[in-house]
């Protein structure tokens, strides 16, 4: 690097003070015990930070810059959207695939047109999410129950509704074709040529942040999200572990292409598949028209971007956010990308970083000179 571009580098940094005061106040407020947040411009890491807790109880554990988080959510887009635009690449699947292609018993009670597509950008008419007792009885069981018992509560395709049960069904197609388990495949085929060496399903605890509480006790390295955790541990829609390092790694990724250091992961035109905006139809029919973008596993522009703050364009970027408190956003023109990771439900589930999202993604966006 030269000493131009080490001069950059300390402005910018210098510039993300906004992101320390955000979160500080967050950490006053009680909206989180702690965070790490990493800022990547132009493929280098330009802010990295923990600050707060890991955990506050049954003892207080500072927070580390490689503490490993329930990442929830990020889950989606990271393996199982990641695992499916592999496929499509490969060939072994199409978006206009209908599921029961590949999972005839998913044709069941209406659900026979819903296609791969759809299920990638939340249109699908699926429930948000099944109830709990569908998860009794073991994996196999609760699968058996989504394919065979569940209705549609759309025509595929009329609507958009973030379903967690959508993507289980993506995670389930990538074994059924692959004859993996989704977080066998992202491993192989994503974690472990980008050198993500933290990030995978069912992690060690060791530097695991804790989250809340279920029958009575801190959990600490299983997944927060009580489907997921019926399921083993392993689905589509959660159960992923990460750093904010490793995410930055995955992001940079995404920005250069598919590929970083020297290893191709995807290639250009199907990250441009995976994150370039479409519009997606919200509510019924009847109701007024409302413009809201998606990507084939990202969020572009719905009430789900709280993360891109206000200085980040509402087109060119896309990111994910999941339950625990945790966000990434991308801007393609600044070549950005904020990854913010928090435990925010830990100890009871009540903590909340909707405004921590929105005021790091705008501090982040003014220090990188963003034009929304």
């Amino acid at each position: 690097m030269n000493c131009l571009s080490l001069c950059v580098l300390c402005v910018l940094r210098g510039e993300m003070s906004g992101i320390d005061a955000a979160v500080e106040a967050a950490l006053a407020r009680g909206d989180c015990p702690g965070a790490v947040v990493v800022v990547v411009r132009r493929d280098e890491v330009v802010y990295r930070k923990a600050l707060g807790h890991r955990a506050v109880t049954p003892e207080t554990v500072p927070m580390t810059a490689d503490t490993v988080f329930d990442l929830a959510s990020l889950t989606k887009p990271v393996a199982t959207g990641t695992a499916v635009m592999h496929l499509i690449e490969r060939g072994k699947l199409k978006l206009d695939d209908p599921v029961a292609k590949h999972w005839p018993a998913f044709a069941a009670n209406g659900k026979e047109a819903v296609t791969v597509g759809q299920l990638l950008l939340h249109t699908s008419g699926l429930t948000a999410d099944n109830d709990l007792k569908d998860y009794a009885g073991g994996r196999a069981k609760s699968l058996d129950r989504i394919a065979a018992a569940l209705k549609l509560e759309a025509p595929a395709g009329s609507r958009f509704r973030y379903s967690d049960v959508g993507y289980i069904v993506l995670g389930e197609l990538v074994e059924r074709i692959t004859g993996k388990p989704v977080d066998r495949y992202a491993r192989e085929h994503v974690f472990e040529p980008l050198k993500m060496a933290d990030t995978g399903f069912r992690p060690d605890p060791k530097r695991v942040a804790p989250t809340g509480k279920r029958e009575g006790k801190i959990i600490l390295g299983e997944v927060h999200d009580p489907r997921a955790f019926a399921l083993g541990g392993v689905a589509g829609h959660a159960g992923l572990f990460g750093t904010a390092d490793d995410l930055a790694r995955y992001a940079r990724m995404l920005l250069r292409g598919g590929e970083l250091d020297g290893v191709r992961v995807l290639k250009p035109e199907t990250v441009k598949l995976f994150t370039e905006a479409h519009e997606v139809p919200e509510g019924k029919p009847s109701d007024p028209p409302k413009k809201l973008l998606r990507s084939y596993g990202w969020d572009v522009d719905t009430a789900y971007t709280a993360q891109r703050g206000e200085g980040f364009g509402k087109t060119d970027g896309f990111g994910h956010t999941g339950f625990t408190g945790t966000s990434v956003w991308i801007d393609r023109p600044t070549q950005t990308a904020v990854v913010i990771l928090t435990n925010r439900v830990h100890p009871d589930d009540k903590g909340n970083v909707t405004r921590l999202r929105r005021e790091v993604g705008t501090a982040a966006a003014k220090a990188v000179g963003a034009d929304p």
